[in-house]
Parts: C-alpha cells; structure tokens; sequence
C-alpha cells in the first residue's frame, strides 16, 4: 500500500475528510490511494491475513491501511466456513470482538460507514454466543459513548437491520440521538430513517416524523425526508 502512495490524491483526500486544525478528521493521514486500489488488496490478501494482524493494520497511522484492515474483518465475517455450526458462531463472535476493542480507530465517517452494518448489523441479527440483552448493551454503550464514531457506529450499523424488515432498531438509536449536536451524527441519523422508510414502511417513518419532528434536527429532517415528492418533503420543512 506504501508502494501505491500518490502525493496528489493524498492531498486531495486530506482536504475531503476534513484533516485540518478544529476539523473532524484532524492529524488524520493519508497515502493517497482511491477506494477500489484498497479493496483489491483486501480482496487479494484477507484468507492469508490472521486477526492478529489486522489488529497491527487497524491501528496504523494511515487511514487507508486501517481501511484496509477493517474491511478485511468484513470480508472474514461474511465468508466464514465451518461444518461445525458452534465453531461457525464463534469464529464470528470472534471478529466482532476485535472489531469492538478497536472501535475508536474506525475514526472517520468512510471507516464507520463501510464496516458497522455489515459487521454489527449482521452479528446483531446472527446467531451468536452473546445474548440478545448483551448485544443490546455494547450497542447503547457505544450510542452513549463520547467518542463521535462510537456514537455514529451505533446509529449506521441499523443501516442493516433495517434492510432485514426490524425499523425498530434503527427508531431506538435514532431517538437516543436526536439531540447530538455533531453535523455527522445528525446525517447519520437522517440517513438511517430514510432507511426506515425505503426498507420497511414509510407510514412509520412518518409517525416517527409526527411524533419528534420538533427535536429533530433541520440536517436530520432533510436527509429523512429526501425520499418524499416536493409536496410532501415541503409539509416537513414547513413545520
């Protein structure tokens, strides 16, 4: 990935994620390599990698090789082999894991958004060693967390539970951040209702809408709405 680095792309990606002083990526840094560059290394390498060493990848400085290293662990987890249904789950129980311990380094929207539904949201749904009341528990730890991509981590990861018919997971967390004030964590919370409504019921997107539209955030309603015709998205923004 070193080998790959492209002083111009780095540049520009350095400004896209937003790395300066007072900025929510700040001291963030980059080697310049585009998305697709990243994932054929995760698609060449991630059967040879052990999780040992995507721990090594997860916590290096350059945001790409953590990107790396954590779309490796999705990789592992959606293709996981084992006749032994029990060593199956565990295996699985193992990836989140580590995917938990080192959650603070998913620490831009990119490393949050490509990894938390298709690893928590699955595992949330998954037959697992970790009891639903658990699961439940490291969830609204991370949705009371002070870190911003803890707290976005538990709000995207219903991004996929939506997408399995269960709105209800993703009208929980949106409730309990409705009053985060973070530009980020407002889009997220937007974007996981209209996921609501374009996966499960936009009756219930609106009854959620009707009940809260006065706590919710002019960023958040936009982004729950952008589904709606112009009359209806203009009833909204009206209110």
């Amino acid at each position: 990935m070193t080998a790959l680095k492209d002083e111009t792309q780095r540049k520009n990606l350095m400004r896209f994620f937003k790395t300066g002083k007072g900025e929510y990526g700040e001291g963030d840094e980059f080697l310049g390599l585009r998305c697709p560059q990243t994932r054929e290394i995760v698609k060449k390498y991630y059967k040879k990698t052990s999780l040992e060493d995507v721990e090594i990848l997860v916590k290096n400085s350059f945001h790409e090789i953590r990107l790396c290293g954590f779309l490796i662990l999705v990789e592992k987890y959606a293709k996981v082999k084992d006749k032994n249904p029990m060593e199956k789950i565990l295996k699985r129980d193992e990836i989140i894991r580590l995917y938990l311990k080192n959650s603070e380094y998913a620490n831009n929207w990119d490393l949050v958004d490509m990894t938390a539904p298709k690893l928590l949201g699955k595992w949330f749904l998954d037959k697992s060693m970790v009891s639903d009341e658990e699961k439940t528990q490291i969830i609204d730890n991370l949705a009371y967390s002070k870190n911003l991509w803890q707290r976005r981590i538990s709000m995207v990861f219903s991004w996929w539970t939506s997408r399995q018919n269960r709105p209800d997971i993703a009208l929980k967390y949106a409730l309990i951040h409705l009053g985060d004030k973070h530009d980020l964590m407002q889009k997220a919370v937007g974007w996981m209702l209209r996921e609501v409504g374009k996966n499960c019921s936009y009756d219930l997107l609106r009854e959620f809408l009707e009940d809260n539209y006065q706590r919710l955030s002019r960023t958040s309603l936009r982004y729950a709405i952008e589904k709606f015709d112009e009359k209806e998205r203009k009833y909204w923004l009206e209110r």
